[in-house]
């Protein structure tokens, strides 16, 4: 065996800090150019990684490619070297992740559910259950082209199955948001009560995505899933009843103190807070993202927290981290994998059955609900954005062994196929609704030198 010198820190340092500087340029890049076009930011990052990836980059100039991506660290054998550096963004992207769902938890908004939970819990459940089931069929079909797991034994139909229903199901408030902000209709009745089904079907997808994440890792064993699920819910009691009043306490007394804002001290608590919260359902086994999210939730009530934690990370967060992770999941892409035309059939297949599980479930929902149908049409098309949700489940699944490479590009073009449709179908569907006056005075048709 080869034996290790001692690595300096500076020479480990050097294609980490390079490979972040090209991540972050180009991701700004691209997510600029995505916004000229009328598209959200995601998909321009998620690009921007396609291109550095060996789907673009690494197909084209391939030394390029391994100069900047599989860098020669001095003294260290290439396999371990090639291990090594992925591992360090699959960290910072990570970090990213658990800043960025406790950001997304802060912003959940039970109102709207209440005040129309007939149409809310309607458009919910079917957006959640058609896709599901429209992922859960085709998996079987699927699975006979996928390539062998690290093993050299099939990857799991179960988990195979578990995931591609998930991911068709889910909705990504954040990219929603961000998108209904643009085009100026939060406030309208359809977009209200699209938030707020979507903020149902994100609860619903993270406790699916915590299930199947703890079936999976016990190896679909009874005994230790319901042992993960017992950890679990004694985990969320413990954030409901004794990590809430005593936060909440904390953080009022501080606002009080110093007029609404945050103290070094109460924004280290708050870290401190963030990473135990993240570290227990590390340790359970759900992943921990799940806890920050849990965290962000029990505090979404305080309005003037979310706005102070907003304020300190939301910058940091969307500016670094997040292309940081949209970028990485590009680059861990690699579109000639989809070899032959078998496999392009599939992932057309995949997208077609993503975008009509949600057009039709959630439409017929809305419909059913009293809607008319160009507006069930628009809620259909707005419930049709996964783009983060639906890549951190791809992320996650593929880290748990059961979404292989080949499957894993599908999903990815998946998620920003269903993300990039859902503007230009909102754009045809606006004439004749109460969303085409909000569109229309909010600039977002204007010529990109005019906004």
């Amino acid at each position: 065996m080869q034996q290790l010198t001692r690595l300096d820190t500076e020479e480990l340092l050097f294609p980490v800090l390079a490979q972040l500087a090209v991540i972050v340029a180009v991701a700004r890049l691209f997510g600029s150019l995505a916004r000229r076009v009328r598209q959200p930011t995601v998909v321009g990052e998620i690009i921007a990684g396609l291109l550095l990836g060996p789907s673009l980059l690494g197909w084209l100039a391939p030394d390029v490619f391994a100069a900047l991506f599989r860098p020669a660290l001095p003294g260290v054998d290439p396999s371990l070297a090639d291990a090594v550096l992925p591992k360090i963004f699959t960290i910072i992207a990570q970090l990213g992740l658990i800043f960025l769902m406790f950001l997304v938890g802060l912003e959940l908004d039970a109102g709207h559910v209440r005040t129309n939970s007939r149409a809310v819990a309607l458009i919910s459940v079917a957006g959640v259950v058609v896709p599901f089931t429209l992922g859960v069929a085709l998996a079987p079909i699927i699975h006979p082209y996928l390539e062998m797991g690290p093993a050299g034994q099939p990857v799991s139909l179960t988990g195979v199955t578990l995931f591609m229903g998930l991911t068709m199901a889910v909705t990504a408030i954040p990219v929603l948001g961000r998108i209904m902000v643009e085009l100026n209709i939060t406030r309208t009745r359809v977009g209200a009560i699209t938030l707020a089904a979507a903020g149902v079907s994100d609860a619903a997808g993270w406790i699916l995505l915590a299930s199947i994440a703890a079936a999976v890792r016990a190896n679909f064993d009874p005994v230790e899933t319901l042992r993960m699920a017992g950890f679990t819910a004694g985990f969320v009691l413990f954030m409901v009843f004794i990590a809430r009043p005593l936060l909440v306490r904390y953080f009022t007394h501080v606002e009080q103190t110093t007029g609404g804002g945050l103290t070094p001290t109460a924004l280290a608590i708050l870290f401190v807070s963030l990473f135990l919260s993240s570290v227990a359902t590390n340790r359970i086994g759900i992943f921990a993202v799940f806890g920050a999210f849990a965290l962000g939730a029990i505090l979404s009530g305080r309005d003037s927290l979310r706005e102070a934690v907003s304020s300190r990370l939301r910058d940091v967060v969307n500016g670094f981290f997040v292309p940081v992770f949209f970028t990485y999941t590009g680059l861990r892409t690699d579109l000639t994998s989809l070899g032959g035309t078998t496999a392009w059939l599939i992932c057309a297949a995949v997208i077609t059955a993503a975008v009509l599980g949600k057009l039709v479930g959630c439409g017929l929902a809305a419909r059913f609900g009293g809607f008319t149908w160009r507006e069930a049409g628009i809620i259909g098309s707005m419930m049709n954005a996964r783009g983060l949700m639906a890549l951190i489940a791809i992320n996650l699944g593929s880290e748990l062994g059961v979404v292989p490479p080949s499957l894993y590009a599908v999903l990815v073009l998946m998620a920003v196929a269903t993300t990039a449709l859902t503007t230009p179908m909102l754009l045809c569907l606006r004439k004749g609704t109460e969303i085409e006056e909000p569109i229309r005075v909010s600039e977002f048709l204007a010529p990109a030198g005019r906004k």
